[in-house]
């Protein structure tokens, strides 16, 4: 299969710093695509440039019509890294592209910094959401991030801030690899669009990574599985990146939330009718990081039409209500994993009845905090919850 297309990486050095066979990728394209500030560094010729434009998808839709001539994507950095060389791929056969990265702004800032890029989190807020930086925050965190523009570094500040970290050392290192690059510290003002933000998170008290959040990391209403059964529920669901879980009757959102908090390419989907409810999963889903997570409003069975096909399903609520585990069970793929949490005795034999039918584990679990009565301490019972958990053939 011809490789018709090519990826180049370009540094903030420009052409100078772009090897041979990028180079030689370049001049020997007919048609090349680009941001403005690639195709500037272009020479004057008679040759088709495309800017990208937004969104990019109408873009790329015009690059899938010159197929089969020789057509060059300028990229900045390492286009395989939060670049577009990770779109296009989804896209087009691999066997049809040739890819030269130039170094990331990642490997660059490591370099400048001494940090170990493998013990380094690092993100975009190229075009997302600035919350997406909680969930990397734990103490002592070292935190790349690929600024948006010169307005980013204040932002991610101030979401420092709120979060309690505002002794946290932030660096912007601004132009890597050009002949403007500068390095600065504690101030915010004259940044340059181009730039990349270094955080390293003080020692503090955040929540941590691993399921089973403190119930005090949400707000809620009541509506909340509480901690010690949100962490077998999230084990029982057992999420593996990039798998969607659907989340019936969410509540204030937890096990989506956590779900979604146990590696960044897992995603979920809340489904929940309560108008109330559904703006706490969002506020909960932006301050734990993971804001992304898709909130759908409305009552299943019927909310659930039309939505993707998920890995896994956990029921929280409405067990009882016709035709919600049969929906959920038909709409489950083969190999996937279906968990229910049931506290009444209604649900709990509309459980049993599914068991007996699919098979699947039943397990019971009790918990007792110890809490004052008077002068001294006593154990109250939480609700038991009856789990089921079965997985389709």
């Amino acid at each position: 299969m011809r490789k018709w297309l090519s990826i180049v990486g370009i540094g903030d050095d420009g052409l100078d710093g772009i090897s041979s066979v990028g180079r030689s990728l370049i001049d020997h394209a007919e048609i090349l695509f680009g941001g403005d500030r690639h195709l500037a560094l272009l020479p004057t010729d008679a040759r088709l440039k495309i800017r990208w434009t937004s969104p990019i998808g109408q873009s790329i839709q015009n690059l899938l019509t010159y197929q089969g001539q020789a057509v060059c994507v300028l990229a900045s950095g390492d286009p395989m890294c939060y670049g577009i060389g990770s779109t296009l791929a989804r896209q087009i056969d691999f066997a049809e592209m040739t890819i030269v990265p130039a170094p990331s702004a990642f490997s660059l800032a490591c370099a400048r910094l001494g940090w170990a890029l493998q013990e380094v989190e690092m993100l975009s807020l190229c075009g997302r959401d600035p919350h997406l930086l909680n969930a990397v925050l734990y103490p002592g965190a070292k935190i790349l991030v690929l600024s948006a523009d010169r307005q980013t570094p204040l932002i991610v500040a101030n979401l420092l801030k709120q979060r309690g970290l505002e002794k946290s050392e932030i660096i912007v290192l601004e132009h890597l690899g050009g002949s403007q690059e500068r390095i600065v510290s504690g101030n915010f003002e004259n940044l340059a669009d181009l730039n990349t933000i270094a955080i390293t998170c003080p020692a503090s008290s955040l929540p941590a990574r691993i399921p089973g959040l403190p119930d005090s990391a949400y707000t809620h209403d009541g509506q909340l599985t509480k901690r010690e059964i949100r962490a077998v529920t999230l084990s029982t669901l057992a999420p593996h990146p990039g798998q969607l879980l659907w989340d019936v009757g969410a509540g204030c959102g937890s096990i989506a939330i956590e779900w979604m908090r146990s590696d960044r390419r897992c995603r979920a989907i809340a489904i929940e009718s309560n108008p109330d409810r559904l703006k706490l999963i969002a506020q909960n889903a932006s301050t734990l990081g993971v804001p992304n997570l898709r909130i759908v409003a409305g009552k299943a069975p019927i909310a659930l039409q039309d939505l993707p096909m998920p890995d896994t399903i956990f029921i929280g609520g409405g067990l009882t209500a016709p035709d919600v585990i049969e929906t959920c069970w038909q709409s489950l793929r083969s190999g996937g994993r279906l968990v229910a949490n049931a506290v009444t005795v209604e649900t709990e034999a509309k459980l049993f009845q599914w068991q007996s039918q699919v098979g699947g584990e039943l397990t019971r679990i009790a918990v007792q905090r110890a809490e004052a009565i008077g002068k001294f301490l006593g154990w109250k019972a939480m609700s038991p919850i009856t789990q089921w958990s079965v997985t389709k053939p």
